[in-house]
């Protein structure tokens, strides 16, 4: 994909997202990935207001994180959690991934910090999952400053089926094989935890 059309469907995409106040600020950030070999993620840029983003405003990042010399903006800085954007598309085989703040999975991580269990709701189909006998467990890591600790936090419960991993006390991530596929599944993720925080305790 050209870096001028993924920059343009990200910025389209945070605008969405921060109206529905889930990238408060400037938090959160978007990827969309533009190779696999090398892997190159285009990445929404720090420090701006999510709403307000241009296609000019994402920065071309490496399978670490790192911004690349050869890009029309060098001189713009990635977030630091392009680290972990990066390593989701590697593991995970991502096109897309999402980072917001929304707060129903911060609130579901506080009271499951063992992984927040989804079951025999039909907004789990959302998910590429059934809606009846499938037990989908969001994993939930504690959280750090330190990309690399996230990474390996996350690989370690990775599986294939569960495209969301929630950061204590921070956010969520949730990916797909594009950007739209992602925006659905984080859609559809935001019910399904605000239902089980409405109707379970514990």
């Amino acid at each position: 994909m050209a870096l001028k059309e993924a920059g343009a469907a990200l910025a389209a995409e945070s605008a969405r997202f921060a109206a529905l106040g889930w990238m408060r600020g400037t938090s959160g950030n978007l990827s969309q990935t533009l190779s696999r070999d090398p892997l190159r993620l285009a990445v929404t840029v720090s420090g701006r207001d999510k709403g307000e983003l241009g296609e000019q405003d994402v920065v071309v990042v490496d399978a670490d994180g790192a911004a690349v010399a050869d890009q029309p903006t060098p001189q713009a800085r990635p977030s630091a959690e392009a680290g972990l954007h990066a390593r989701i598309a590697r593991v995970a085989g991502a096109g897309a991934v999402v980072h917001v703040h929304m707060l129903a999975p911060v609130v579901a991580a506080q009271r499951w910090p063992q992984g927040v269990v989804l079951r025999d709701l039909e907004m789990l189909k959302g998910l590429q999952r059934s809606a009846h006998d499938d037990e989908m467990t969001v994993p939930v890591v504690a959280n750090s400053q330190d990309m690399s600790v996230l990474g390996d936090a996350f690989e370690a419960g990775f599986d294939p089926a569960t495209p969301a991993l929630i950061v204590a006390r921070h956010g969520v991530y949730v990916w797909g094989r594009d950007l739209q596929q992602a925006r659905h599944r984080t859609e559809c993720l935001e019910w399904l935890l605000q239902f089980k925080l409405a109707t379970e305790q514990r």
